[in-house]
């Protein structure tokens, strides 16, 4: 194991987050590590990866997936972490229960915020999440700040049951709930409890949500915003980004993380 040594910021003046994102990639751009890596990057921090499983996949589904071993997934974090340093963490798909196991044992020497989006499910239906995997969540739910799971990923965790023993706070996304309206409910340990509402917005441009909320969130708390202030600003850009997604693909495409910004256009006078 590589020693991180100080992990503060410590070169003068510099301000800009360090991220590191542990997530699988998407070869369609829309979620996973490419998600991460576009939201943290449009939002002013920097992106770190260390990368779980390569993924097959389009709009139209996951086509085949190859886990990264456990010994490479550390290695990439401790490369990144003992010389760039890292102000939070966020965990995305992680291939195994091995790497789960591995993740969570080699975080605890971080001391910063970790943002755990417990993928299960892709958008597209296809697992991403074996049984072992799923039950070694546990671990990684102990050192979590934040965990963010989505309606059928909260009942695969135990439900209310899973929130009211948990000492870690859960963001519970609405996105997959009836009605014209999303309401994402932040469960505090203790019970207190703040909610979001919004009028949903009607597109199948929806693939990578979860990973862009989640690596929004992350990167305002590596800023020094405070979970609410984080969770704020990360529901307002997945909303502009669905808002501005183009269209691609034939089934549930990207977002446009971007926000239809080409900021190397000349400006007219």
């Amino acid at each position: 194991m590589a020693e991180y040594g100080d992990v503060s910021r410590s070169r003068p003046g510099m301000t800009i987050p360090r991220i590191l994102v542990i997530a699988g990639s998407d070869s369609g751009g829309g979620a996973g590590i490419q998600a991460d890596v576009k939201t943290i990057t449009i939002l002013g921090g920097h992106a770190m990866t260390a990368v779980t499983a390569i993924t097959a996949q389009n709009t139209m589904g996951v086509q085949a997936v190859m886990p990264v071993p456990a010994a490479m997934v550390l290695a990439q974090i401790d490369s990144v972490a003992g010389d760039i340093g890292v102000d939070a963490v966020k965990i995305g798909m992680l291939g195994s229960a091995e790497v789960a196991m591995a993740v969570a044992e080699r975080l605890a020497a971080l001391d910063v915020p970790i943002v755990f989006d417990p993928v299960m499910i892709a958008t597209s239906g296809d697992a991403l999440a074996d049984a072992a995997t799923i039950a070694a969540f546990a671990r990684l739910m102990e050192i979590a700040t934040l965990v963010t799971p989505n309606l059928p990923e909260l009942r695969a965790l135990g439900g209310e049951a899973m929130l009211r023993r948990t000492d870690t706070a859960v963001l519970v996304k609405g996105g997959h709930g009836e009605g014209d309206e999303i309401t994402d409910e932040l469960v505090l340990p203790g019970g207190d409890r703040r909610i979001w509402t919004g009028e949903r917005i009607a597109t199948t441009s929806s693939h990578g949500t979860g990973c862009t909320l989640a690596s929004a969130i992350a990167c305002g708390l590596g800023a020094g915003l405070t979970m609410e202030e984080a969770i704020t600003r990360a529901i307002r850009f997945v909303r502009a980004a669905l808002l501005s997604a183009p269209g691609l693909g034939q089934g549930h495409g990207p977002m446009g993380h971007a926000l239809d910004v080409v900021p190397f256009d000349e400006i007219e006078d």
